[in-house]
């Protein structure tokens, strides 16, 4: 995100209309904000995340913390610059906040912008909505904001003592590598899920299968013997009792054939 103009009123110690010009500051190249305790230093920056998110994370209440007390309205206008995929963008946020009584401030004004040659495009007018549309662009929460790009005092230990997770997180939504690591976590997800289902048939079938052990599998052999010469004896019967079989079958034909010979021979006697 590159910064391009900063408009501000009513906010702590800027009671007019001020504007910062990044562009020409940055013509130069790196440029420094310098002043003393309470000079507006860390303004500047609350005015760009307020802005950005609707709040300021150090203020009472968001927004009532930062504004002047002699001020009713306060207003914040940022113009900044996205790059990426060979093209560049530029959005404006505008927020308004008013003071409804002696400590409520309340949002009268929220609009993110998109800025073309064509003219303005209003892609949100819902404090809500403007802050999803600036998330969704940068691609950084106000927590990540405050880590990683404006770093409020006290800040950097913070970033520095987050967990692994939210480091990576966060990290992740700074650099916009979530459509890598969300990507193969996906992946990864299905290549599991993948993995745990041929497991799961393997093991249904192998309960369909019985007992693999190596003492089943002895127990198995040893039975496999046993009944291959249970078999063999069998078919050795078998072969006996067909050889029988035929030999009473001969003899029963040649009993047959001698009592029709007799009946012939009783026949002719007669």
């Amino acid at each position: 995100m590159k910064p391009i103009s900063l408009r501000l009123s009513g906010l702590q110690s800027y009671r007019e209309p001020q504007e910062v010009d990044f562009e020409r500051l940055t013509e130069a190249g790196v440029f420094g904000i310098f002043g003393p305790t309470g000079s507006g230093k860390s303004s500047i920056l609350d005015a760009i995340t307020l802005a950005l998110y609707g709040k300021v994370e150090r203020a009472a209440n968001g927004t009532q913390g930062i504004m002047n007390q002699a001020e009713k309205t306060l207003a914040v206008s940022f113009t900044f610059e996205l790059s990426g995929a060979g093209e560049k963008k530029r959005f404006r946020v505008e927020r308004q906040f008013k003071r409804g009584g002696d400590v409520s401030v309340s949002n009268t004004i929220s609009r993110f912008v998109e800025i073309t040659e064509a003219g303005d495009i209003v892609l949100a007018d819902k404090l809500v909505d403007v802050t999803r549309c600036v998330e969704a662009q940068i691609g950084l929460h106000m927590q990540d904001f405050t880590r990683a790009v404006v770093l409020p005092q006290g800040k950097f230990a913070e970033f520095l003592s987050l967990t692994g997770k939210d480091r990576r997180s966060m990290l992740q939504r700074l650099f916009r590598l979530e459509r890598f690591g969300d990507g193969l976590a996906l992946k990864l997800s299905q290549r599991m899920k993948a993995a745990e289902a041929a497991l799961n048939e393997a093991a249904a079938e192998q309960l369909g299968l019985g007992d693999a052990s190596a003492e089943a599998v002895a127990a198995a052999e040893a039975r496999y013997r046993e009944a291959a010469a249970a078999a063999a004896a069998a078919r050795a019967a078998l072969a006996e009792a067909e050889r029988l079989h035929a030999e009473r079958l001969h003899v029963r034909e040649r009993l047959s054939a001698l009592r029709e010979k007799e009946a012939l021979q009783a026949q002719l006697l007669a």
